[in-house]
């Protein structure tokens, strides 16, 4: 039964036309706070731009000051931060969440506006709050990633500061936040390292290769956190394998170019892999909603046709109920004339004798 089911869902998949129409990318930048998010969006813009290729930028984060880059769409127009914490009585991070939640009810408009705009830009980047859970663990962040992962090829990139990621501990803590977005949203993902300017990430790359290197390097750390990373780098070492790593300077620009490469590939990691896989899930869900609904018109006649209880207030006008009432009136009223007469007759009876 269950291979009958696939092989139904095959053939549908194979009767889909695919659309060959060019689809902008969109790549949504999560990452800690102070790991240079937004550094980053500014300088992939200016670099889009540098090649006449310019993109379609959207800013997320409601409590950003000011941005270094051009928005198209930014949510500080729709949503005004301070007044939300003010009318709520939030804090910085719940004013965040309920911002995100306000603006996330017109994020239909938002697909809208980038449908639109398909054929005039390249792709669509999206920088997220500073605060990373704010996003990646509330309930708008996962609307706004599903919404645009089911309409457009989406990349996540995860923003890691590599001059804070010297210590190991800190290293892996980057690393276990990496693997459950990564987990959390299966969609292609990129380990973006930032500041190799100040820091060169080939020390990250050892670790994530060699694991001696990387238990050299803890042997240094004496602490309870120390053993418990020592155990976690085990778990973590099939991850890194599959694990694209592209080292970055946002101040200067360096390693763009192997960026841009490593975004191609994740393009086609999406048509290839999540896409076929997005598909199947629609065709099933179809199936499913056709089967219930055969199963309930099946059970409807099943039962009868009339099935559904009538109305209280609708007046049930029964016809034949007052010619019953009448002869029962009329057959009463002969009953009690017989009885006076019959009572006459025998009163008559009695004086006579």
């Amino acid at each position: 039964m269950a291979c009958a089911v696939e092989n139904e869902i095959s053939e549908e998949l194979k009767s889909i036309k695919i659309d060959e129409k060019h689809e902008m990318p969109c790549i949504l930048v999560l990452g800690m706070a102070g790991s240079g998010k937004t550094t980053f969006v500014q300088r992939l813009t200016s670099y889009l731009y540098s090649k006449k290729t310019p993109p379609y930028v959207i800013n997320l984060d409601p409590a950003v000051h000011e941005i270094p880059y051009p928005a198209n769409i930014d949510i500080r127009d729709t949503v005004d931060y301070k007044e939300v914490m003010k009318q709520y009585n939030l804090g910085p991070n719940g004013a965040i969440m309920t911002s995100l939640n306000l603006f996330v009810t017109k994020f239909d408009q938002v697909l809208n506006f980038v449908e639109n705009k398909n054929n005039e830009y390249s792709s669509i980047i999206i920088d997220t709050p500073g605060q990373i859970e704010v996003f990646t663990w509330s309930a708008s962040g996962a609307i706004i990633t599903e919404s645009l992962a089911s309409a457009l090829p989406t990349i996540i990139v995860y923003v890691m500061d590599t001059a804070r990621s010297t210590n190991p501990v800190t290293f892996m803590s980057n690393m276990l936040y990496a693997c459950s977005i990564m987990y959390k949203t299966k969609l292609p993902f990129i380990v973006l390292l930032n500041k190799i300017d100040i820091v060169d990430h080939s020390f990250i790359t050892d670790w994530m290769t060699n694991f001696d290197s990387f238990q050299d390097a803890l042997s240094m750390e004496t602490s309870y956190i120390s053993n418990l990373t020592r155990s976690m780098s085990l778990v973590l070492d099939e991850f890194y394998e599959h694990l694209k790593c592209v080292g970055v300077s946002s101040v200067t620009g360096l390693g763009m170019d192997n960026f841009m490469s490593a975004i191609s590939t994740a393009i086609i990691e999406y048509n290839t892999e999540y896409k076929p896989e997005l598909e199947k899930k629609k065709v099933l869900k179809t199936k499913n909603e056709d089967d219930q609904k055969t199963l309930k018109s099946k059970s409807s006649l099943e039962s009868g046709f009339f099935t559904k209880p009538v109305p209280p207030n609708i007046p049930i006008n029964y016809a034949t109920s007052t010619v019953e009432e009448s002869d029962e009136e009329n057959i009463d009223e002969s009953e009690i004339r017989e009885e006076h007469s019959f009572s006459h007759f025998l009163g008559s009876k009695i004086q006579s004798s």
